[in-house]
């Protein structure tokens, strides 16, 4: 017995954290409670146990931090999702696509929603504020979010097109240039080709497309189709570049500014102070949807301007003229050629459409404390 208990007491001896020791013991301990089943062998056992509980990390405070487990990929969805809904969009509660913009309180608005709200302050002609804190806001109060506009390019976006997943940063990329999913047009489409696939099945599709093989009677049709819409664009510019070559031409930058009718229900107008050109003293007036009664209720919105004389003239006075952005704007117009003829008694145009492209740039337009544009006149000789 007493040979046995010394190689007990060599086998817990042995190195705490390793197998053998723990199986010597096991081993040996489960021999003697077969043969004796004394108590000493139990109180040998749990010292052992006992030790080698100790030796796990827990309960040393030297021990190496656990390394952080990794997420399943349920609970990394389900972070995805928790971002999602923390850097959306207040207004719109949709991830921003563009600049992201905060009130003073925190609050992130995209640059879309941002412009509108802006625009529909000064359409029912009150402070625009926060939606959430109901803090004012404007382009002075409110700032640029680039953390948030970092880590939103960086959130997984499905592709439209092959519903794969990629950043948001590279993903109008992949769906331009990468996807071999993305839809595109046969390049004989110049000559009456409706086919519009996958890339993928491109390279088969114009490999047996009928289109080369059309005989030019056939092609002429469709030619003349492209060259009509290819006139128009020509006559434009053409027209533009005939107005540069009269003697009398003036341009100079205008300013919009906002005002508000005398009705019981006030409208929005604008107009400018008066400048000089030709010569001649002038005035621009502008106004929203045609002066419908409630535009901030219409989800399209339009911009018209009229131009007014204001000097008295021994003659009549036949002008083209047309307005351009102005030199420190983004917004997009384009040029569309007016002609009238003035006097005393029609000293004012019609109101003719400002060519903004959609309601978007309106609402650019609206957004900002005055609207500069670049006015061209340009006097017809007789």
């Amino acid at each position: 017995m007493s040979s046995m208990e010394e190689r007990v007491e060599v086998g817990v001896a042995a190195a705490p954290g390793s197998s053998s020791a723990g199986l010597g013991v096991g081993a040996v301990g489960g021999a003697l409670e077969a043969v004796a089943g004394g108590a000493g062998l139990a109180g040998i056992q749990e010292e052992a146990g006992v030790r080698r509980e100790g030796s796990g990390p827990e309960s040393d405070p030297d021990a190496p931090p656990k390394k952080r487990v990794r997420l399943q990929e349920g609970e990394a969805g389900k972070l995805e999702e928790r971002l999602y809904s923390v850097l959306c969009c207040t207004v719109c509660l949709d991830l921003p696509k563009a600049s992201v913009y905060q009130c003073t309180n925190g609050h992130l608005m995209c640059a879309g929603c941002f412009i509108h709200l802006l625009a529909d302050s000064r359409l029912k002609e009150e402070q625009a504020t926060c939606p959430n804190c109901r803090c004012e806001i404007s382009k002075s109060l409110c700032c640029r979010n680039l953390a948030v506009e970092k880590a939103v390019s960086e959130l997984p976006c499905d592709c439209s097109f092959c519903l794969k997943q990629f950043p948001r940063s590279g993903l109008e990329r992949h769906q331009k240039e990468e996807c071999q999913d993305r839809v595109t047009q046969c390049k004989y489409k110049r000559i009456g080709c409706p086919w519009q696939g996958p890339f993928h099945e491109l390279t088969a599709h114009e490999a047996e497309c009928s289109h080369p093989t059309k005989t030019g009677n056939e092609l002429m049709g469709i030619l003349d189709e492209m060259d009509q819409s290819h006139r128009k664009e020509m006559q434009l510019y053409n027209s533009i570049f005939s107005l540069l070559c009269f003697e009398k031409i003036g341009f100079t930058e205008v300013q919009f500014r906002p005002y508000r009718t005398d009705d019981f229900i006030t409208r929005l107008y604008y107009e400018t102070p008066r400048f000089t050109v030709l010569n001649q003293t002038w005035v621009l007036k502008a106004r929203v949807n045609d002066s419908e009664r409630n535009p901030n209720l219409s989800c399209k919105r339009t911009l018209s301007f009229q131009l007014i004389l204001k000097s008295k003239v021994n003659s009549a006075l036949e002008c083209s003229f047309l307005l351009l952005k102005g030199p420190y704007d983004d917004v997009k117009i384009k040029p569309v050629i007016n002609h009238h003829v003035f006097s005393n008694d029609t000293n004012e145009t019609d109101y003719v459409p400002l060519p903004i492209i959609d309601s978007v740039e309106c609402n650019k337009l609206l957004a900002a404390k005055n609207i500069n544009l670049r006015l061209f006149i340009f006097q017809i000789q007789k």
